[in-house]
């Protein structure tokens, strides 16, 4: 596919910076295409695409639009980025990055996965699984997968010369019904995003839509709602409950980590692997970074950093670190979005209430300010609930990044865990944790 028409293209993306864009304009890069492109921040994403000979240019300004480019932007970038005003002025061709991936994906056989809780994990496990099966396969990921890069360093994305494309598919702003796959894997079906959707039956119409799609359909056994909605894919399930027929004794800890693994291993039997192989590739998985990912100790203690987001992956998280037998469980938790915590601050109360000690953060706002129905949504709500369900653990307030470090420090020691959670800038402290850098550091 390089130099089909892609060196005579150039793409101006509009906040490169981002898991799912800085993925794209690197294939896209690989490909021939000349590619420009903006943030509003740096990030390792950034810096990984200027190795590559992108250089995105930090900042927004219509004086970074070049000449007769195509606009990519995502459902984060508003109206009133000063890019895309400009880019609408002058008529230019403005793609959503749904599109474009759809674009790629359509050049290869494709398998996406989607759901709410999972699907990084299990397209990693599926990259992984191609790449160790020597399928070479183009992949598209929302998260940082350790060795597939060039020179064996992360990445999110990459152009393989194999049949198949891996690609997460992403339900938060709908654009997962732009992909036409020929196997799609649905992991889980809940509510998250509830900005976009209006309820689940909204949101499980659209899951059924977007397998409805695919020649087949791996999706969990106990779904059968989802089975009977579908209209005319080959189903393919995999069970909850057991192993099934090839045992996975994974690296990454966690009955949700194996949850994950079977949704893979029934994709790749789906995709016409043999199951023992493919098993075997699975056993050796390393996990996607910020998925309770290791990144070292500090005075004895484990440090572990989690993406999870949403209650039932914080529970999942704890839980699995709790199978690691710390002597004390210290979870260190920022929430995400105001929208989400409005919904979910008694969950996430629970979930927290499986560890021994629970530091709490102020909400990472992301896209949305604490204005009409969420102003008064606060951190302090999720604090609230995880004291009043803890059962006597000791429940800490940060008010910002620096006091939560200072607590974290303190409570550091032999045999225990700590752990980073959330999809904010938590992951920050956990690098100075290790690191070492921390106050009373060393």
């Amino acid at each position: 596919m390089t130099g089909a028409g892609w060196d005579e293209r150039r793409l101006h993306f509009i906040g490169i910076g981002g898991a799912g864009m800085s993925g794209l304009a690197a294939v896209c890069h690989q490909l021939g295409a000349k590619v420009t492109g903006s943030d509003r921040s740096p990030s390792s994403y950034i810096d990984r695409l200027a190795r590559t000979g992108v250089r995105p240019v930090i900042g927004h300004d219509e004086n970074n639009l070049p000449d007769r480019c195509e606009v990519v932007v995502s459902t984060a970038i508003d109206d009133g980025n000063p890019e895309l005003a400009k880019a609408r002025q002058r008529g230019s061709r403005i793609l959503h990055r749904s599109a474009l991936l759809a674009e790629l994906c359509a050049a290869k056989r494709t398998i996406a996965v989607a759901g709410t809780h999972g699907k990084t994990t299990t397209t990693g496990m599926l990259i992984w699984a191609m790449r160790e099966l020597e399928r070479d396969p183009a992949f598209f990921i929302g998260g940082e997968l350790p060795g597939v890069g060039i020179d064996g360093e992360p990445a999110n994305s990459g152009w393989g010369e194999g049949e198949w494309a891996i690609v997460e598919a992403d339900e938060s702003d709908g654009s997962f019904l732009a992909l036409d796959p020929e196997i799609a894997v649905v992991t889980n079906i809940e509510m998250d995003h509830h900005s976009r959707w209006a309820g689940l039956a909204e949101l499980r119409a659209a899951f059924v839509e977007f397998a409805s799609k695919a020649s087949a359909v791996v999706y969990p056994e106990s779904d059968r709602d989802l089975g009977a909605g579908l209209n005319g894919p080959r189903p393919t399930t995999f069970d909850h409950s057991k192993p099934g027929p090839a045992e996975l004794p994974l690296l990454v800890p966690g009955e949700h980590n194996l949850l994950d693994a079977r949704a893979a291993l029934a994709a790749l039997l789906t995709a016409g692997e043999e199951e023992e192989p493919a098993a075997r590739t699975l056993q050796r998985f390393p996990g996607v970074r910020r998925r309770l990912e290791f990144k070292g100790k500090r005075n004895g203690a484990r440090i572990y950093d989690d993406y999870a987001h949403h209650p039932t992956e914080v529970r999942a998280a704890l839980s699995a670190l709790r199978g690691l037998g710390p002597e004390r469980l210290i979870a260190v938790f920022q929430p995400h979005l105001y929208s989400r915590t409005k919904v979910f601050s008694e969950a996430f109360g629970n979930a927290l209430a499986l560890a021994d000690e629970i530091v709490v953060l102020d909400v990472y706002p992301a896209r949305e300010q604490p204005v009409g129905p969420l102003e008064g949504v606060s951190g302090l709500d999720v604090l609230r609930a995880a004291a009043d369900r803890s059962g006597g653990a000791t429940v800490w307030w940060a008010a910002d990044a620096g006091a939560a470090e200072e607590i974290a420090l303190q409570r550091l020691g032999p045999d225990r865990i700590l752990v980073t959670v959330g999809a904010g800038d938590i992951t920050r402290l956990s690098d100075r944790l290790v690191d070492g850098k921390g106050p009373g550091g060393g």
